[in-house]
């Protein structure tokens, strides 16, 4: 048996949004059909619950640390990202109830907050628990982290078995970022996470001293090397910048989530897309923002046509885990339309987790999650903007 809901708008996402159009859906979430308004006249549809605002897919976050939700709150803004990454290493430590009351509490908020898949980076075991009793779906990026060379092989082997524990859910071994993996460290990931149907992720350019330290060996990361005690004599600047420095180690067969991109360049983006055809690009605002107070060239990635996502990155660098929050900064401050950044949350995000056949559109024979948003002004996002999950 099939409900019939109805709204102002009905935003497919793989079609153009239908005036009082009407979705019907099965007992189990499933998309029977999708009308208009004209349709659902001529088939005299009966018992339709009709809503005052728009109606969209389940919302989809590309990038979350949900291991990281214990530490909400604690760690100031406008850091930058060294300081908030040695912040982090200083704070992260915490009772398992504690964290994984805090995980709980941050999945729940987003399920409130009409999300339905999560891309999740985890350095432990500690999620798996919240996970499996979650309504989310989840793709752990399990991330290997090494900037001395000569650990590569011990890093790998533990990554491999942290990613075996996370059975039976999805889970794909990552590197963390450009200044935290070495050449060889990124060999070894690439030949545990080389399957074409896999997807991988890393943190791109969220800082202007990843580029500085890649091109010429200088800027804060120096001080946070000598913090770690890593010896980093080994090391020599590339000449160039982290993306041109680090992307030739990646796989171009693999689907690739480039996150943040906050000192991303026009001639970076012409390089990447000249060196890797499965790139997806993912926007954090919140979180860049909280750390650097700063967004990234949202109308370069935009002029370029590369394929871009939403994350909300995590508690301890955000305020909450909403997309729609995401997408309000996208709008207040980059003006991109309602329609573009609901594109960038939920079908681009599900094309990259290669979850495309069940999340992401309004579509018959999919179960994706229907939202309503509600406060939406002439298809402008205000501060009164909300959204509630409907399915």
């Amino acid at each position: 048996m099939s409900s019939y809901l109805s709204a102002s708008w009905v935003y497919p996402v793989n079609a153009a949004p239908l005036q009082n159009g009407i979705v019907a859906v099965s007992n189990d979430g499933t998309i029977t059909d999708v009308w208009t308004a004209q349709q659902g006249k001529a088939l005299n549809i009966k018992g339709i619950k009709y809503y005052d605002g728009v109606l969209v897919p389940g919302l989809v976050n590309t990038h979350c640390h949900l291991e990281l939700s214990h530490l909400a709150g604690k760690i100031p803004e406008h850091t930058g990202l060294p300081g908030f990454v040695q912040q982090v290493m200083q704070q992260r430590q915490a009772s398992e109830m504690e964290i994984e009351e805090a995980m709980e509490l941050a999945d729940h908020q987003m399920y409130v907050n009409g999300i339905v898949a999560t891309g999740d980076i985890s350095n432990q075991i500690y999620s798996k628990g919240v996970k499996l009793k979650s309504k989310l779906y989840y793709h752990t990026f399990v991330e290997a982290m090494g900037f001395n060379p000569g650990r590569a092989g011990e890093i790998i082997q533990k990554a491999v078995e942290v990613r075996d524990e996370f059975l039976p859910l999805r889970a794909t071994i990552v590197p963390h970022a450009p200044y935290s993996v070495s050449a060889e460290l990124f060999e070894e990931i690439k030949k545990v996470s080389g399957a074409v149907h896999e997807s991988v992720s890393i943190h791109n350019q969220e800082t202007l001293d990843e580029n500085l330290f890649f091109e010429s060996k200088q800027g804060h990361f120096l001080k946070l090397y000598e913090f770690l005690g890593l010896d980093i004599g080994f090391f020599e600047a590339k000449g160039k910048t982290s993306l041109q420095s680090y992307l030739p180690f990646l796989s171009g067969d693999v689907k690739t989530l480039l996150v943040h991109n906050t000192f991303t360049s026009g001639a970076d983006v012409v390089f990447a897309q000249g060196q890797h055809q499965r790139l997806y690009w993912c926007l954090c605002p919140g979180a860049n923002l909280y750390i650097e107070n700063r967004l990234p060239d949202v109308d370069l990635l935009r002029d370029a046509g590369v394929t871009i996502t939403l994350g909300t990155d995590s508690l301890a660098s955000n305020h909450s885990l909403s997309i729609l929050a995401e997408m309000k900064v996208l709008q207040q401050l980059k003006q991109v339309p309602f329609e573009e950044l609901l594109s960038w949350a939920t079908l681009n995000g599900a094309a990259f987790l290669g979850i495309e056949a069940q999340f992401g559109s309004l579509e018959k024979g999919k179960r994706p999650g229907v939202n309503l948003v509600k406060g939406l002004k002439e298809g402008l996002i205000t501060a009164e903007t909300s959204i509630e999950r409907i399915i």
